[in-house]
């Protein structure tokens, strides 16, 4: 059961600010989305069924397809001139997500 607490919790880390109304329409959301997937759970035999990646059957020509071939690189030297802080060759970056 997802409560309003744990849509708080998740909401501070994220960084989202939400008004009770809008806690209230996520938690019926998950309600429904929860309803949903119970009721998927009791189909008989639903295990022995292959899962759907798409819904045709793909036939890739790779023909068509150019070549992975990495142009205009930029020398190690050129880049760090761009970067605040780096080390071992890797740019480091300020951590976005606790």
């Amino acid at each position: 059961m997802i409560t309003k607490d744990t849509l708080e919790k998740l909401a501070k880390k994220l960084m989202f600010e939400m008004n009770d109304d809008e806690y209230k329409t996520l938690e019926d959301e998950f309600k429904i989305i929860l309803k949903q997937m119970d009721f998927i759970d009791n189909i008989k035999d639903i295990d022995d069924v292959e899962a759907m990646t798409y819904p045709f059957d793909l036939e890739l020509d790779d023909s068509n397809m150019r070549e992975d071939i990495p142009c205009n690189e930029i020398s190690f030297d050129d880049m760090v001139i761009n970067v605040k802080d780096y080390e071992d060759n890797r740019v480091k970056v300020p951590k976005v997500v606790e």
